[in-house]
């Protein structure tokens, strides 16, 4: 390989931030019946250590992307680590579930900022019969996080407590931190046409996830159905307003023009929908009703 000191060092720190996201995601799994211990929280605001980390990364992946196209993707990924970093901190010294979930959130925000910057900062810096290579090298860092997270995270929770998952993840993110002011370097000056933000559509996006996915926490009460509908209803409108729009946050023809795009998304809703489920179901069961430990737990669940 012909690559420069500064492109490996892009590619690392690329690797290393999708390694922390995946990692942490698939630690705190194995790690929730020692939270729950912790904090007395019942199922459903358990679910949210997890969902809020989630919910706010889907939330702020469109809207993040175009605000890097405006503002550089440099500046944007390194705000996101920092984002990330700070939060995982405050998480290891959450008093509280409340406090916990909370900056959980944030800590997705940070997720949202990285990994949506991530791929087009390697893609800026190497050439185009070297990128489907890094690209490989960068997802693959996300499976090897999730790989790793529940065993390492079972270890981690059974000897030395749940909340260091978090202070490791930040130490990680520090050093990431360090390198991207050292290597990432300044983004290029940008034209200031089109430098505006579908603001009506993100809020829009917004609004409808948060309600889709709350709501459906709380089934079968009534407010749980009326706010899936009416997630579903804004949801719809934001498709409307994109598909109108002349800089759409999310381009919608390539949904409806490119079926096989449309069906490959669809088929990765399905899978990662079916997988987190079970993985967070398979983690109580095994540590609450089979009384493993967390280690066990963790080997069983990567096995």
């Amino acid at each position: 390989m012909d690559w420069t000191k500064k492109q490996i060092s892009i590619l690392s720190i690329v690797a290393i931030t999708s390694f922390m996201g995946s990692f942490l995601i698939s630690s705190v799994n194995i790690a929730l019946p020692a939270i729950e211990k912790s904090f007395g929280l019942s199922a459903v605001k358990l679910s949210w250590v997890i969902t809020s980390f989630l919910l706010a990364t889907a939330m702020f992946l469109l809207p993040v992307g175009r605000w890097g196209d405006l503002t550089g993707i440099r500046r944007v990924f390194k705000t996101g680590v920092i984002i990330f970093t700070i939060s995982s901190i405050i998480c290891g010294f959450s008093t509280s579930g409340f406090w916990l979930i909370l900056f959980r959130f944030i800590q997705g925000i940070g997720a949202a900022f990285s990994s949506t910057t991530g791929p087009a900062i390697l893609v800026s810096a190497f050439s185009p019969q070297h990128r489907g290579r890094v690209l490989g090298m960068s997802v693959s860092a996300v499976y090897l996080g999730l790989a790793f997270g529940p065993f390492v995270g079972g270890m981690i929770t059974q000897h030395i407590g749940w909340r260091s998952i978090f202070f490791i993840s930040s130490a990680l993110g520090i050093l990431t931190i360090l390198l991207a002011f050292r290597f990432l370097g300044k983004d290029p000056a940008y034209d200031s046409e089109n430098k505006k933000m579908n603001l009506t559509g993100t809020a829009f996006y917004m609004i409808g996830l948060v309600a889709l996915v709350y709501g459906s926490s709380v089934i079968p009460a009534i407010t749980g159905w009326l706010l899936m509908g009416g997630g579903l209803l804004t949801l719809a409108v934001f498709w409307r307003i994109e598909s109108r729009s002349p800089l759409p946050v999310l381009e919608t023809r390539l949904f409806t023009g490119n079926r096989l795009f449309a069906f490959s998304n669809l088929a990765a809703l399905i899978n990662y929908s079916a997988t987190f489920a079970i993985v967070f179901l398979l983690s109580l069961y095994l540590q609450k009703i089979q009384g493993l430990s967390p280690q066990n737990a963790g080997i069983i669940l990567v096995a």
